[in-house]
């Protein structure tokens, strides 16, 4: 019997527990399409205070919970919760922690002002993702990014825990989509995303001259780009090309779905080649 191949999704958001977005919509379809077609999946998301438990019958995962993530010094606790998700044979992982995801709404106050602590929310998450997969000891074939607050996730996995064997094979692909809040970012984002004796130069991908271009460091460190908005900012276009990776076109609602699919197969027959 033929293993099935193993694909992690990492996303900030997610249709039905979040707003709908370019993201949330994109994530909703592909993880029970991959598994329909033969793949074993996983799904990781941060637990923000707009998702209901009660409704979407969220309840602790205590094997999981426990850890200890430091962000800029300081110890934060990791809890993973679990939930279905809704019409699929699927399990959803929330990443959740009451300092950072307790507030009502995902990324800005009601007023639209970025929350001041995004970067260590995002630091957190990252952080806390590669912890949860060690947990699980669940060696994945692919993993798919989604969103700018899954861009430090390539850089983690291949410097930062280039020495874990649950990461060796895995392809590392990253979504790009025309949202992120690094224009709100300083300086002081480097200094917090540092871990495991990283070096400024691993970060500096992450910068252009003296700001924060979160799409950048991820495009560096990932294995390929999906474009996952029909139009994305200029300079991003420029990162992908420049980067010579393999990269996909963005598709639309009809044609998503199989070419994903194909992509990840390329991926993986690239995976076996090496």
């Amino acid at each position: 019997m033929v293993e099935k191949k193993k694909l992690l999704f990492v996303t900030q958001e997610l249709d039905p527990y979040t707003a709908i977005t370019e993201v949330s919509e994109a994530v909703k379809k592909l993880p029970e399409y991959a598994q329909s077609n033969g793949m074993e999946i996983r799904v990781l998301m941060p637990r923000y205070g707009v998702i209901n438990e009660r409704r979407h019958r969220l309840h602790e995962v205590v094997r999981l919970s426990g850890m200890n993530i430091i962000v800029d010094d300081d110890d934060y606790p990791l809890i993973i919760k679990v939930a279905s998700l809704p019409g699929a044979r699927l399990q959803v992982y929330f990443l959740d922690n009451d300092d950072f995801f307790k507030r009502k709404s995902g990324f800005a106050n009601e007023d639209g002002t970025p929350y001041e602590d995004n970067p260590d929310r995002m630091v957190f998450f990252c952080k806390g993702v590669i912890e949860t997969v060690r947990k699980f000891g669940w060696p994945p074939d692919i993993i798919h990014c989604h969103g700018w607050m899954t861009a430090l996730i390539p850089m983690y996995i291949r410097e930062a825990y280039k020495t874990e064997p649950l990461f060796q094979n895995a392809k590392i692909i990253y979504s790009a989509y025309d949202s992120s809040m690094d224009s709100h970012f300083s300086n002081a984002f480097i200094e917090k995303a540092s871990i495991n004796n990283l070096g400024r130069e691993d970060l500096d991908a992450y910068l252009e001259g003296s700001t924060v271009v979160l799409h950048k460091g991820a495009i560096t460190y990932a294995d390929a780009i999906i474009r996952g908005s029909e139009h994305l900012p200029a300079d991003v276009e420029d990162m992908i090309i420049a980067s010579g990776k393999p990269a996909l076109a963005f598709q639309s609602e009809e044609d998503m779905l199989p070419a994903y699919m194909e992509f990840y197969n390329a991926m993986l027959v690239e995976e076996e080649a090496v």
